[in-house]
């Protein structure tokens, strides 16, 4: 079977603080670039070779890709890493400096909000122009109208201009026109971040049912657990190239491991400062297995491990973490006195390690990080280390998945109910 998609050593290079030429442009504006080209060219002749541009910049350099039919593919990577390049160019709004790409079938493609809609047109008139400029025809855009609408929630609107619809309205009546038509690749970017999670769970479930029909989706998303639970495979790119590519949890694992914090390991970088009383020198996350990990799993408990050193007799302290999530929304504080198994209120000198178990579907799918402390309570920080291990909670096992529900929140606990009849 020939490959969906098929990417043969593929390069973008950008000239930093220049603009690229695929718009309009003056008489005036091109005529100067004119002169400044053949003075650059006539410039470079003169002066002595000293290797490549400084202003130039690589933004994709030799990506070699192949996507099979049907292949639902997440492209994963840092701020700066090529996606949304790599996504411009096989959606051919920019052209590559080197390299080919083969696309097997009609492209559809979702990356900014409002691409492809004109603003004085109405919701109805933008459906016809964006099929038309996916390649349908007026008797397919008409077929599937309804269908639409509906998945867009904006038949009150319907024939009203979308200069006036609200960025989520945009989003939901791009992503209903691209997701409905008869493609066989859908491009989506991190542009579904602009909508609800209402609407997200929708497209995710549309998404999947594109996949299962036999299309292709390649999807762009910093949100690791859409990744996790969409995508069969996954591409990591780092600095425009491919770093790894293959089944998406092994790619998200990889992914954590260099993105997040020593991979759920902290170790103290120096020695103990002088005078310190309690010196905190390890911390990490072990899975259900009790080993060092970046990634758990949501039906999963996991520990929080902190090694400490006492470095003369002290009375009471505590020893905690809190975690917050990616948003910067604090989650939780535990203490190591929240229980009886606490140590003793004076604790002598010596090495020791306070372990929190964080029971099974306590915490959504996500990205979390863990700052660690020790400190005599209302009085005095004896040691804390901010943000020193990050890890992430997978989708796999998560109850409003499992469940097919509607419930949000930071935390999806599974709670204890009875139920008893009193009449």
């Amino acid at each position: 079977m020939k490959p969906a998609i098929r990417i043969e050593n593929l390069s973008k290079k950008y000239r930093l603080g220049s603009r690229e030429f695929g718009g309009y442009r003056t008489l005036r504006e091109a005529l100067v670039e004119k002169v400044k080209g053949s003075w650059r060219r006539r410039r470079k002749l003169a002066e002595p070779h000293q290797g490549e541009d400084a202003n130039l910049m690589w933004a994709i350099k030799d990506v070699s890709l192949e996507i099979q039919p049907g292949e639902v593919v997440g492209l994963i990577g840092r701020n700066g890493a090529g996606k949304s390049t790599l996504l411009k160019i096989l959606s051919r709004i920019t052209e590559p400096t080197e390299g080919r790409v083969e696309l097997r079938g009609r492209v559809g493609s979702l990356l900014e909000v409002g691409t492809g809609f004109h603003p004085e047109l109405t919701g109805r008139e933008n459906i016809y122009l964006n099929g038309s400029i996916l390649g349908m025809s007026r008797a397919e855009i008409t077929r599937k109208f309804d269908a639409i609408v509906a998945f867009a929630e904006i038949d009150r609107f319907l024939d009203t201009p979308v200069k006036r619809y609200s960025s989520g309205m945009y989003v939901r009546l791009a992503f209903a026109v691209a997701a409905h038509l008869e493609l066989e690749i859908l491009l989506v970017d991190e542009v579904l971040a602009v909508g609800d999670l209402e609407f997200q769970k929708k497209c995710l479930q549309k998404m999947g049912t594109i996949a299962e029909s036999g299309r292709t989706v390649l999807f762009v998303s910093h949100n690791l657990g859409m990744i996790h639970r969409l995508c069969s495979k996954a591409v990591l790119l780092h600095k425009g190239q491919v770093q790894a590519a293959g089944r998406a949890s092994d790619i998200i694992e990889t992914y954590l491991g260099e993105a997040l914090e020593h991979r759920g390991l902290w170790e103290r970088p120096d020695s103990c400062p002088p005078g310190a009383e309690v010196t905190l020198r390890r911390a990490q996350v072990l899975n259900k297995d009790n080993r060092q990990a970046g990634i758990v799993n949501c039906d999963d408990g996991f520990q929080v491990c902190v090694d400490y050193e006492v470095m003369q007799r002290m009375p009471s302290f505590v020893v905690g973490f809190q975690v917050r999530n990616a948003q910067g929304v604090m989650v939780f504080t535990t203490l190591d006195s929240d229980t009886a198994r606490s140590p003793q209120p004076t604790r002598s000198p010596g090495l020791y390690r306070a372990t929190c178990r964080v029971p099974s579907h306590m915490l959504a799918p996500g990205t979390y990080f863990v700052t660690i402390a020790a400190a005599i309570i209302n009085q005095q920080t004896l040691d804390t280390h901010v943000d020193v291990l990050g890890f992430e909670v997978a989708e796999s096992g998560c109850i409003r998945t499992r469940l097919n529900d509607r419930r949000v929140g930071v935390i999806t606990p599974i709670l204890d109910w009875q139920i008893e009849r009193i009449n």
